[in-house]
């Protein structure tokens, strides 16, 4: 993988796509999890964009870790580059829990058959199995609000710590010296 674009690092590319993607990914799968007619209208891009975000989640960290090994370590960009390592666990959750609410949404509303009296698509089918259950379904959209504040806590640390370990200190100089 090149550790730059045009003479710019890779990594700070590449987190601003993850900075916006987790979070989206994050906050699509709460609202699936808490309104029915809202993981129906975004059936499909709960699991798209989560499924996105855990791509790019392991394209950052490597990304980052070459720019780690071309500049001069910090205590701040050590805890920066554990904190990062810790995001993809909390990806793979929260990806499993958003295809998990697909798949339940999908044989929820699929059609009992293609004859006059069929259950339109997007309509609740009269069958239950295992998997339909509501007390299932519940359950996964519990621990997918779990993992979705979990997720964005997770990614306001880790920018948080980036930020620290790239702006602090450049702007004290300026101020303090306008102070005087």
């Amino acid at each position: 993988m090149p550790s730059t674009v045009l003479g710019l690092p890779l990594h700070p590319l590449v987190v601003h796509a993850v900075v916006v993607i987790v979070p989206l990914a994050a906050l699509l799968l709460a609202a699936s999890a808490v309104s029915p007619r809202f993981r129906r209208w975004a059936l499909w891009a709960t699991p798209v964009v989560a499924v996105l975000g855990l791509v790019l989640v392991p394209v950052a960290t490597s990304s980052g870790e070459d720019l780690e090994h071309s500049i001069q370590p910090t205590p701040a960009l050590e805890a920066h580059t554990e904190l990062g390592d810790t995001l993809l666990p909390f990806m793979i959750v929260l990806t499993v829990l958003a295809v998990a609410l697909f798949v339940l949404e999908r044989r929820r509303t699929i059609p009992v058959s293609d004859g006059p009296g069929a259950a339109r698509v997007g309509a609740p089918s009269d069958t239950r199995s295992g998997l339909d259950s509501p007390v299932l379904v519940r359950a996964v959209a519990v621990l997918a609000l779990v993992a979705s504040l979990a997720t964005m806590v997770q990614v306001v640390r880790i920018g948080h710590s980036g930020a620290n370990a790239v702006w602090k200190g450049t702007g004290q100089s300026a101020s303090s010296t306008s102070d005087k």
